[in-house]
Order: structure tokens, then sequence, then C-alpha cells
């Protein structure tokens, strides 16, 4: 049984002190005190075992930090998490690279960094150097590879995962168009398997193809919460009435 209840999260992080003389020149100039960020704030939602659900809102609303929550990475200041069963987070793709090992020594060494054995990893090594598309590159190091080349790998290799809550964090942006469609098929894998899943996206066609139903959450706070696609148009019906200034930073 899997399933995701958070009740009344909040995070605040304290003023960051300042370590450099241009910083406190700037900071006695201000006569203001600098004050603790207030992340998120009373986030309350519940996902039901087996279901895709949806978190949106603009740049710093505070969904990937409400991620991190989920996954343990970041304790909350308030509240409480409960996480019923294994939990996948992938977040921050190809964070632990190594860019002077070839792409084949990377699936070893990254796969070791998410807790998988040397064993799972070879045994997976050429679903994922297909899955990735770079089969005549996996020897190369990994400084030679151009961005997207990373970001497919480093897909790649966190989603050969066997998980009861996948969390997933922007992942959907990685890649070329095809690319991206052979992600949502793994997501829809994932769904099938039964799996909980939470997914943190800007590309709101497919949060509303993807998840049965989404949180909005805007400066830490969540402002509709149910059905995915009622709460993308209440989303969408927001930003078109902000300024286009204030909309370009969303």
């Amino acid at each position: 049984m899997s399933s995701v209840t958070c009740k009344n999260i909040s995070v605040s992080y304290p003023p960051r002190k300042a370590p450099t003389l241009k910083e406190w020149a700037l900071r006695r100039r201000h006569a203001s005190p600098a004050k603790p960020f207030q992340a998120l704030t009373d986030v309350s939602l519940s996902v039901a075992e087996g279901e895709a659900f949806g978190i949106i809102g603009g740049n710093g609303a505070g969904k990937s930090t409400l991620l991190r929550v989920i996954a343990g990475i970041v304790p909350p200041t308030g509240g409480e998490v409960i996480a019923r069963g294994t939990v996948a987070p992938i977040i921050e793709l190809g964070t632990g690279f190594d860019s002077e090992l070839s792409g084949r020594e990377n699936i070893l060494f990254n796969g070791s960094l998410l807790g998988r054995s040397r064993a799972f990893m070879r045994h997976c090594e050429d679903e994922i150097i297909d899955f990735a598309g770079l089969p005549d590159f996996i020897d190369a190091p990994l400084r030679t590879y151009s961005t997207g080349m990373v970001a497919r790998l480093a897909f790649a290799i966190a989603t050969t995962v066997e998980a009861d809550i996948v969390l997933l964090d922007e992942v959907l942006a990685v890649g070329d168009a095809a690319f991206r469609v052979k992600c949502e098929e793994r997501i829809r894998r994932f769904h099938q398997t039964g799996a909980t899943i939470l997914l943190v996206s800007h590309e709101l066609k497919n949060v509303q193809e993807l998840c049965e139903r989404a949180a909005w959450i805007d400066h830490g706070r969540v402002v509709h919460y149910g059905n995915a696609k009622e709460v993308v148009e209440l989303y969408e019906r927001g930003l078109h009435a902000i300024p286009a200034s204030a909309a370009a930073n969303v």
C-alpha cells in the first residue's frame, strides 16, 4: 500500500549570513534586517495509492521544496508528512555525475549514489543506454556530451527504479520532442504498475494528460486543489489576469 499525506507542512529558511565584505556593506546600507524565507506555509494534501498527482505553480512557488520534504531531503519546520511505501525521488537529474568518467562508468557510479547495487546496474545497463539513445557515445567521457545527452542519460538511470512512490521534478523538460515522448511513456508505465506518482511540471498539458488530480501552489501556499483539468484551467486563467511583465517570471 502506498500513499502520501501532507499535514500543514511549513518550511522556513533562516536569513542568509553575509559571507563577504561586499554583502556586509550592502546590508549596512539598507537598514531593514534580513528576514527568514518562508518557502511553504500550512500545505495540506493527500495522494491516494496508485494515483498520479500534479503540482503546478510559478518559479519559486515552493513546488520543488514540497517534493524534497516528501522525499525526506528537507525537514519541515512545521507539520507532518506520512509516506507509506518506498520513495524514489527523481530530482535534480545528473547530480553526482563525474565528467571525467565515461557514460558507461557513470551508470555504475550514479547508480551506487542512488543506492542501487553494481549487479543491478549491470543488469540494467543495456536498457539504460538504449533508452538514452547513446550507444555511439557511451564509452566517451561525459565532458564531451551535450547538455541534452547528459539529461537523457540521467533520466534513463534515475527511472530504473522499483518503488511504491515516485517523485518527478521537471523531468519532462529534458531532451528533444521524441525523447520527451519516451519520458511520458515511462511515467505512464510507472502508473500502470500501480506506483503513486507526484509530478512537478511547467508543462500543463502533461499534467492534464498524466494526472487525475493536481494542486496549484503560489508563494508557498495551496491556492487550488482537486481535479487536474480544473486546477490547470484556473491556473491559466490566473496567468491571463496578471500583467505580462509579471507573467514572464511564472
